[in-house]
């Protein structure tokens, strides 16, 4: 079942246009990936899917953004709200200068959440993120003591905390060694079964490795401005875009002959 639907969709920073008319369907429960070259409106287009965009200067999306059937850029809709259910992890960590704790516990308490247990939903969600048996003799340390790896899954566990139905992830492993490139790959998979996952990564082996469905972009010249702009070439199945892709830019970039 389609969760996130884009139709259309046209993102703009000023007058120029960084993304031209995609249109997709990100799946339930399903780790959709979004590659191609630098350049192409990968991570712009993820930005558009929780309103991130709305907080830089200029950014303004046509076409349509449903979120479960509603747009989400309607007049009425709360944009704190489409980023509570539509959550961000971004490609270097960012934890909060508190201790690992308090970055757990800040955002339900920021949006008014009133757990029965605020302990429980802090372990709860250092759990969900594979941490909680790193840190959890630690909790009133700084979060700044943590290693890189285990900083993405505290900003991972961060987002849980909230209650969110999707997960954006900005190439979440790109700052990290391979084996908390692993770590965070496999708890892809285990998030993938109470979450919907989008990935932007430039790593196509990881979008191999695990995503269920794949979307590859490349950026062409605008018919207006002449000015390159990211456009949706091919989207399906992993298995169909890396062994039988539809179209030949996407089999010349997977192979290597450009981007």
């Amino acid at each position: 079942m389609s969760v996130i639907t884009t139709t259309n969709v046209d993102v703009y920073y000023g007058k120029f246009r960084a993304v031209t008319g995609v249109t997709l369907d990100i799946n339930e429960n399903e780790i959709t990936a979004l590659i191609g070259p630098s350049g192409c409106g990968k991570s712009t287009l993820l930005r558009s899917l929780n309103r991130m965009n709305d907080l830089v200067d200029g950014a303004y999306v046509t076409g349509s953004i449903t979120f479960n059937g509603e747009d989400i850029y309607g007049p009425d809709v709360d944009a704190i709200e489409v980023r509570r259910r539509i959550g961000m992890v971004f490609q270097k960590p960012n934890p909060f200068p508190k201790s690992i704790y308090d970055n757990i516990a800040y955002g339900p308490r920021v949006i008014g959440m009133k757990p029965s247990n605020m302990d429980d939903l802090v372990e709860e969600a250092l759990t969900r993120a594979a941490l909680w048996d790193e840190v959890k003799d630690k909790l009133k340390q700084s979060a700044f003591g943590l290693s890189g790896g285990q900083q993405q899954r505290l900003c991972i566990a961060r987002t849980i905390s909230v209650k969110p139905d999707v997960i954006l992830m900005d190439e979440p492993c790109s700052a990290l060694d391979p084996i908390a490139t692993m770590r965070i790959e496999d708890l892809m998979g285990e998030l993938k079964k109470d979450y919907t996952i989008v990935i932007v990564t430039h790593n196509m082996q990881q979008a191999a490795r695990v995503a269920d469905r794949t979307a590859f972009f490349t950026a062409l010249p605008d018919e207006t401005t002449g000015n390159r702009t990211g456009v949706l070439v091919e989207y399906d199945t992993t298995a169909k875009i890396f062994e039988d892709p539809s179209d030949q830019r996407t089999e010349d970039y997977i192979s290597g002959r450009f981007g």
